[in-house]
């Protein structure tokens, strides 16, 4: 029983076993409690910062692409920011243990969205032919469903492990369970071409299952594996069945390199920060907005956050996301359940995962894989998503009643 209680013991002290029941649905279904501030106020500095951003970066390319409407992007964008603060408040209040109960619903609905995007007509085709199925139309909104799905996976990751918490340490619980379920998800977003989400949902998933307790020596083979096959794909490209993914790969590996352009974006990308050296050149001064930078206002919006703001201003905002991973941990070490703080894990992993995997692609430190920057990337589901992932994170920090700071 002593050795038992230890073996718990060394687990991470981000969950590490409560004293209160986890696992039933006590108390009422909204929270009174205060919630985090500081969590709260870096929210909100970041989003304000990632709208202005890219308006900066936008407008020139929505001038030239979107009927000369200079505020088409920042606009929608501004009503989903504004949907989404709604969101996030009013599932501050909410008791995230519901979300156990929700799960029921959450998972069937993300499956099928899934697998509607996978039977209806693809709406970007490459130049090599190969269709990218990742939205669905309804009206004048298009969404994807990988945004529901990345929050899916954290809560069905939460249930998992909050359940065989004490059990995680076992190559079946620990390892093969957990990949299963990993692998389903994955296995849908491949079907879709979309390389970059499914690397960031297998890193998500690969994360939550370390905090969670997988037994430290077989999670270091596993990732060791990993290591090896990413090798043997960077130096044999060919292997990739996907041949727009496997430009991409040779496109990083040789620089000169481009067939149709393949670099375009991340030369000009490359510029971009170069050019704006320590200082930035000010805000709105880009000259690599102008149509060099492909679509600015996506995953290469770092970019011109660097040439406008410089070395100071890109640092700054970097900062501001590790405050806010950082701050997530100290909620999750502070929650009353086991269950909250994996909740809390899973969501400031996601963000600092997508932010890392985001600025390695702008500075062509690995492949392009077109992996958003959060709070900054145009995308209206995607900020839905985001800022209702940070109610959470206020809910479980409203239960521990943590005191305003």
């Amino acid at each position: 029983m002593q050795n038992g209680a230890n073996s718990e013991a060394r687990h991470s002290n981000i969950i590490r076993a409560k004293t209160k029941d986890d696992r039933s649905l006590k108390g009422d279904f909204l929270i009174t409690g205060s919630m985090d501030i500081p969590f709260l106020a870096i929210t909100i500095a970041l989003l304000t910062i990632g709208l202005i951003m890219l308006f900066s970066a936008s407008y020139p390319y929505a001038y030239a692409r979107q009927n000369y409407n200079s505020y088409y992007f920042i606009n929608r964008q501004l009503i989903f920011a504004a949907a989404g603060i709604v969101v996030m408040f009013i599932m501050s209040k909410i008791n995230y243990k519901w979300l156990k109960v929700g799960a029921l619903i959450l998972v069937p609905i993300t499956f099928i969205l899934l697998a509607i995007v996978l039977i209806i007509p693809a709406t970007v085709v490459s130049d090599t032919g190969e269709a990218f199925k990742r939205w669905i139309q309804i009206g004048p909104i298009q969404f994807q469903p990988s945004d529901v799905a990345k929050f899916t996976l954290i809560l069905v990751f939460a249930i998992y492990i909050n359940k065989f918490y004490s059990k995680m340490k076992t190559l079946l619980y620990g390892i093969a369970f957990p990949l299963i379920i990993l692998g389903v998800f994955c296995i849908f977003i491949v079907l879709e071409h979309h390389l970059s989400c499914t690397i960031l949902m297998f890193l998500l998933g690969a994360a939550m299952m370390y905090v969670g307790g997988t037994n430290r020596y077989l999670y270091a083979f596993g990732l060791a594996v990993l290591i090896i096959a990413v090798v043997l794909v960077v130096l044999n490209p060919e292997i990739i069945p996907s041949q727009y993914a496997r430009e991409r790969i040779i496109s990083w590996t040789d620089k000169k390199f481009s067939p149709d352009d393949m670099r375009w974006q991340t030369n000009n990308s490359l510029y971009a920060i170069g050019s704006g050296g320590f200082t930035g050149v000010g805000l709105g001064n880009s000259k690599q907005k102008y149509l060099y930078v492909s679509e600015p206002q996506n995953d290469f919006i770092f970019s011109i956050v660097c040439e406008e703001l410089g070395f100071l201003g890109a640092a700054a905002i970097i900062i501001l996301f590790g405050l806010l991973v950082y701050r997530g941990i100290k909620i999750a070490q502070k929650a009353t359940d086991r269950f909250g703080a994996l909740l809390v894990i899973g969501v400031v992993s996601q963000i600092g995962i997508q932010v890392i995997l985001n600025i390695l692609v702008v500075t062509d430190t690995i492949p392009n894989t077109g992996i958003a920057l959060p709070f900054f990337s145009y995308g209206g589901t995607a900020m839905l998503m985001l800022l209702f992932e940070v109610g959470v994170v206020l809910s479980v920090s409203r239960k521990a009643s943590q005191k305003r700071v």
